[in-house]
């Protein structure tokens, strides 16, 4: 909704700034009430917008906040606490295939679980090791194979979430599936604790730099010994 909200501004001319290319991502916050998954608040939102070079920065992202965020978010689910990244990463005029371009959407079902566990929809062959969908889907691996490793729960999925031009992950959540005696929030702070999941981070601490990815071209990314990602980190 948020893209098809910067959509309809384009094309009536209001923005007439705007060029096509836009990325959203929102992170909500829910509870469980009875086995449904319910809504609390939103966590963040990341909004990125191609633009013309003669609208500044600061103009822009007034323009989305009041126009687009506020408009199609409800009210009752943004707070205080509620972070906004608009263009974090400054200037966005050359979009579209012309700024990123490339082979990718190869198999990533297969590369990674089958049909067994999440997967975030970014494919791994076709990307470096800069770009989180590849790298940071292996530090996932690597912390829920730590956790079960250091008998923390038996089963895990680990979800982290990125915006361009923010290192910080904008979300970590732990699932055990009820196969942990912690709690969600325990977890959380020991995985804080043993791992930086910031992109350059993950790149030193499995060694992505080093010629890996042949081997990764067939039978899967994952569930090989050969991978720095397949190594249990010990926990403190």
């Amino acid at each position: 909704k948020l893209n098809e909200r910067i959509s309809q501004l384009r094309r009536n001319g209001e923005f007439w700034w705007a060029r096509p290319d836009s990325k959203t991502q929102v992170t909500c916050e829910y509870e469980s009430q009875h086995g449904a998954t319910v809504p609390k608040r939103v966590h963040t939102v990341v909004v990125s917008v191609q633009h013309s070079e003669k609208i500044s920065l600061e103009e822009l992202r007034n323009e989305i906040m009041n126009k687009v965020i506020r408009v199609v978010i409800p009210e009752k689910y943004l707070d205080e606490k509620t972070v906004f990244h608009v263009n974090p990463c400054g200037l966005f005029i050359t979009g579209g295939p012309q700024s990123d371009a490339g082979l990718t959407g190869r198999k990533i079902i297969v590369d990674s679980y089958g049909g067994w566990g999440a997967h975030g929809g970014g494919a791994f062959s076709g990307k470096d090791f800069t770009k989180v969908d590849r790298s940071a889907a292996y530090a996932a691996r690597w912390v829920a194979k730590s956790l079960v490793k250091a008998q923390l729960c038996r089963r895990c999925l680990v979800q982290v979430s990125y915006a361009i031009g923010v290192a910080e992950p904008l979300s970590i959540c732990i699932l055990t599936y009820g196969t942990s005696n912690k709690s969600q929030a325990e977890l959380l702070r020991i995985v804080k604790r043993n791992f930086d999941l910031r992109p350059g981070m993950i790149v030193r601490d499995l060694n992505l730099r080093n010629p890996i990815y042949q081997k990764t071209a067939s039978y899967g990314h994952f569930g090989r010994d050969i991978f720095p990602w397949e190594k249990p980190k010990k926990l403190e």
